[in-house]
């Protein structure tokens, strides 16, 4: 038996029809349940941020989470796979008109993904103050609160319907099967069989 933790939402739609793909059955949790058990697999439904943590903590034998996530985390999990779905971008996002200005010393962006952002700007050797913020972030440079944004970026309908437009991709996301280390030695041929009908069925799809 293999847990597996899914993230609220349209990525945990998508891994659920690509199971029922696989296993030609019905994935559904009903209502407001946050367990979905089967004869195979116990499904729980946690919020995206949380993915990680489940597996790395080993309340979870494996994941779906966006590499986004995986990477701003740094959590101690084996990546085992790109499932294709949820695809997405990290982008720093300014107001439209707006120009950064790269030389200036004290450039602030506003964001919910701390290291992917240091960690860029330390690469590009930009000083830049991180004010860390958990929604609603396209508001910041229209307040004056921040220069930029760095946030999640699917169609880019958000970021236009508020004034703002992409000035620079930082990285690109899709959802990632992950692994507990334990549990990818102790249920070794199970992860494997089931990694390997999901390779498969992503290709296909592809």
């Amino acid at each position: 038996m293999l847990t597996i933790a899914l993230p609220k939402g349209r990525i945990a739609q998508e891994t659920m029809e690509l199971m029922a793909e696989i296993f030609n059955a019905e994935f559904k949790f009903e209502s407001r349940k946050l367990i979905l058990e089967t004869p195979k697999f116990t499904f729980l439904n946690v919020r995206n941020q949380d993915v990680p943590t489940y597996v790395e903590y080993g309340a979870a034998d494996l994941g779906v989470v966006g590499l986004d996530v995986i990477t701003e985390k740094e959590l101690n999990v084996l990546d085992l796979l790109d499932l294709q779905i949820g695809k997405c971008k990290v982008a720093i996002g300014i107001k439209k008109g707006d120009k950064l200005d790269w030389s200036r010393p004290d450039i602030k962006i506003a964001t919910k993904m701390v290291n992917i952002t240091k960690n860029y700007f330390a690469k590009k050797a930009v000083g830049v103050e991180i004010i860390k913020l958990y929604g609603s972030i396209e508001l910041a440079p229209l307040v004056g609160l921040a220069d930029a944004i760095v946030d999640i970026v699917e169609t880019g309908t958000t970021m236009r319907e508020n004034g703002l437009i992409v000035a620079e991709e930082i990285m690109k996301s899709s959802a990632h099967l992950i692994a507990n280390k334990n549990s990818f030695f102790e249920k070794k041929s199970e992860i494997l069989d089931l990694y390997s009908k999901l390779k498969e069925a992503v290709e296909k799809r592809a």
